[in-house]
């Protein structure tokens, strides 16, 4: 019985070595002259699907002036200005809701003002 375990052990951990042999034999070949195929300079380094429609490619303007959003399906997108988001928010009825609006409105256009820093970085980096 111990025999017979034991050659059963032996033969399923051998056999993956053995199916990786000429895997082995080839993988070699292939890094050292894959590179060397016709077209494979010419060949795309990755295949990078398009990202989703909503994804923001472009914003201009200002804070003060009113920011525009073009996202990657061809849309735009106008959120008003700092003064006229800041004066909707005091329609709230609460302090706490005037507060928490004002706060959110500052945020909003902060980060829509380092996402345009940040677009235009990665467009114009070397």
């Amino acid at each position: 019985m111990v025999s017979s375990l034991s050659s059963l052990l032996r033969s399923i951990s051998l056999r993956p070595l053995r199916t990786l042999r000429p895997l082995a034999l080839v993988l070699p070949a292939l890094l050292a002259f894959g590179p060397l195929a016709p077209g494979a300079a010419d060949a795309p380094r990755r295949i990078v699907a398009a990202p989703p429609p909503a994804t923001i490619v472009r914003i201009t303007g200002t804070a003060a002036d009113g920011f525009g959003i073009k996202h990657y399906d061809g849309s735009w997108d106008y959120p008003p200005t700092t003064s006229e988001a800041l004066a909707e928010c005091e329609g709230y009825d609460t302090r706490v809701d005037t507060v928490r609006c004002r706060v959110q409105t500052r945020v909003w256009y902060r980060d829509l003002g380092r996402t345009k820093r940040a677009i235009d970085w990665a467009r114009h980096r070397p």
